[in-house]
């Protein structure tokens, strides 16, 4: 005996066959979803019409009384399309101011149009609700299946909704009204003289064709207007971008220059004294060395300022560690400054390194320009929540043989530090302190981590 084993294939999940079904299946079931999405869901939803703008082109020219009543002028073309319905359902169902059944007819007849001002898709189901029912009052007498007033109820009902939806509703509208067109004749119709339902489906296909178009027009303007936007706003920062190259440009060609000279002298002029002391030689070297790196950096930054294809280099950004040589480089520089470290050191987050570092730089830098000579002060503490700055010089010795920098207001050093910590959701003060000094206090947040997040 041989057994023969037959291996069954695995069972498609549920729902994966729907990717496999023929394009036709797929377009059948993705108009029947449009169709359940325009006129089935919802289809009663409180949606009353908006006043219209008051910035069109005609409405400006008005007065400003007839301004604000202009506003609600497609209210009244709805009330007054109403009227009209009311109208000829009335005088067309019986004897003008006698009949009751008349006025009845004609107020079934308006009512749905009244309806689209707060209810858009539920006056078409309602005017498709009232055409049978104003049809049967009358007892077979006139046209089938829309009398005068149900005409006139339906058509403007059918071009008010569409105005107010978007051209696929409208088509969908038209379909449904042909369906109940088709049924009406067929099945209600036989004992009826003669039926209007092509006139209703000619006159309904023009009107919501124009609507249609107008929608279409309209989509078009606004796309074109937001493409002429986003135009005018690309333009305005490219402009911006060249006057930043352009300043950037010159910015490097001037200060450039002068940090050149600057490293040139300094490095030349011990060798135009005689028997230099130590000291002189060692400021020299500081002012030189001070001049290159920042002539370095200004190149870095201002370079991905004016080249596009500018590549940063791979140099790491300075952090905290690096403050000890920020402090030797700035006590070279006649500034006599002290380091405090309080709670326990941890890595942060790079731009919270980058950040504090140059905040105490641009501090110090201050302290040099404004109080040289003075003693100054590098608090760094590690708290829980975050990361504190506080730098703080004393007044400048008087007399010195080095004069302050003059105060003009709040410069771009405090601006980019300000900056800085906005961009980091801290908290910063700056101000003169009692003694005639300055401090700079800062807290940058730091979110801490967890050990079950991690």
């Amino acid at each position: 005996m041989t057994e023969t084993t037959h291996q069954q294939p695995p069972a498609a999940p549920r729902g994966a066959g729907a990717g496999t079904r023929s394009p036709e299946y797929q377009v059948a079931r993705n108009v029947l979803r449009g169709l359940r999405r325009d006129l089935f869901r919802d289809p009663f939803a409180y949606r009353p019409l908006p006043p219209r703008p008051a910035d069109g082109p005609l409405v400006r020219r008005l007065p400003a009384r007839l301004r604000s009543a202009a506003r609600h002028l497609p209210h009244a073309v709805v009330g007054a399309l109403a009227l009209i319905a009311l109208m000829v359902g009335t005088l067309s169902s019986g004897l003008p101011g006698g009949d009751v059944m008349a006025l009845l007819i004609g107020l079934l007849c308006a009512l749905p149009v009244l309806t689209t001002l707060v209810r858009p898709v539920g006056a078409f189901w309602l005017s498709l609700a009232v055409t049978p029912v104003v049809a049967l009052v009358k007892s077979g007498q006139g046209d089938w299946p829309w009398m005068p007033g149900a005409f006139v109820g339906h058509l403007a009902v059918l071009v008010v909704v569409a105005l107010r939806t978007r051209p696929r509703t409208a088509a969908w509208m038209w379909v449904l009204t042909g369906v109940y067109a088709f049924l009406s004749d067929g099945v209600l119709g036989g004992s009826y003289y003669s039926t209007n339902s092509a006139p209703m489906m000619v006159t309904s296909a023009f009107a919501l064709l124009v609507v249609s178009l107008w929608h279409v027009r309209r989509t078009a303007q606004q796309e074109v207007t937001a493409q002429q936007t986003v135009t005018a706003h690309e333009r305005s920062r490219r402009t911006a971008l060249e006057e930043r190259t352009t300043i950037a440009r010159e910015l490097h060609d001037v200060v450039a220059h002068h940090m050149s000279v600057v490293a040139i002298q300094a490095e030349a002029a011990p060798y135009r004294v005689e028997n230099p002391p130590p000291e002189l030689e060692r400021a020299f070297a500081t002012i030189r060395e001070n001049a290159v790196a920042a002539l370095a950096e200004l190149r870095r930054i201002l370079g991905v300022v004016r080249a596009e294809d500018y590549e940063a280099p791979d140099a790491p950004q300075p952090t905290l560690a690096d403050l000890d040589a920020l402090l030797v480089n700035v006590r070279g520089a006649g500034l006599t400054v002290e380091k405090v470290v309080t709670g326990a050191v941890r890595e942060l987050p790079q731009g919270v390194e980058l950040s504090a570092y140059r905040i105490v730089q641009e501090a110090l830098s201050n302290s040099l320009r404004h109080a040289p000579g003075a003693s100054a002060r590098v608090e760094i503490g590690y708290v829980l929540g975050g990361l504190g700055i506080r730098v703080v010089n004393g007044p400048a010795p008087r007399p010195s043989l080095v004069k302050p920098a003059p105060h003009t207001g709040a410069g771009h050093g405090l601006t980019g530090m300000r900056e800085r910590v906005t961009m980091l959701s801290g908290e910063m003060t700056a101000g003169p302190t009692d003694d005639g000094g300055y401090e700079v206090a800062v807290f940058l947040p730091v979110a801490t981590v967890n050990e079950g997040d991690a």
